[in-house]
């Protein structure tokens, strides 16, 4: 089947009263305005695109993800369903998994590897531009306007996790603290040159500015002590990135 053909059984399901317009709208948007837009970058940036690092992340992959073992209560639980699953939600991929590595400054082309060999659905000409360009800003903004970040209040916000998590997310720095927290900041004090004049992110510069400078370097002291912490995991491959 054709995008064509899926877009238009939708419109002739809604147009003979067999689904609401609310329902169609949005599934033949994602087709037209998600997916064929990620189909058509793969095709017009590769093979260069694979390589791509506009942020000079070089954090190798963290261990945990491949074991799971992590005493991050969001990231634990995703990664042991997608070790169970080869699936997670998009809200798991984007802002825990990818939210976490991004803010770590993990290698772009290795997380990316990770999620086209861990999920079912992985083909590589929608999940590398969803990976290298949405979630990991490794393309500079050429598919996304800003990077998706958050802190461990957006993932409380969207999930349950943080109950039962043995950081605590109301904690901004410190050992008990959610590691989110100081890494969000840490990211934008590291990245300030680039992101400070973007529109989309110009009230998160705003409070970052408001903080005393000895609460800056507290954030950014404990992003540092949480990230001496990361074992880097023990294994690689090597791909070949031409498609056919």
């Amino acid at each position: 089947m054709t995008p064509l053909e899926v877009c238009e059984a939708a419109a002739t399901a809604y147009e003979n009263g067999d689904a609401p317009i609310n329902s169609v709208e949005g599934f033949i948007r994602q087709i037209i305005g998600w997916r064929e837009y990620m189909r058509g970058m793969y095709w017009r940036d590769m093979p260069e695109f694979v390589s791509r690092n506009a942020l000079a992340a070089e954090r190798p992959l963290p261990d945990f993800f491949w074991t799971g073992k992590t005493e991050m209560n969001c990231l634990a639980q995703s990664i042991d369903q997608t070790k169970r699953e080869a699936y997670a939600h998009h809200i798991q991929r984007l802002m825990v998994l990818g939210n976490f590595a991004l803010l770590a400054g993990i290698n772009p082309q290795e997380i990316s590897d990770w999620f086209l060999v861990v999920y079912f659905d992985a083909f590589e000409w929608v999940e590398l531009p969803n990976v290298i360009g949405m979630s990991q800003f490794a393309d500079g903004g050429k598919i996304a306007s800003k990077p998706y970040v958050g802190s461990g209040a957006y993932i409380n916000r969207m999930s349950d996790y943080c109950e039962n998590c043995h950081f605590d997310v109301k904690q901004k720095t410190g050992a008990k603290a959610c590691p989110f927290n100081a890494l969000y900041w840490d990211f934008l004090a590291r990245h300030e040159t680039r992101f400070s004049k973007n529109m989309r992110m110009k009230n998160m510069y705003a409070t970052w500015h408001r903080f005393t400078e000895d609460k800056r370097q507290e954030y950014r002291a404990s992003a540092s002590a949480f990230l001496e912490t990361l074992t880097p995991a023990s294994s690689g491959w090597e791909r070949n990135h031409d498609p056919e």
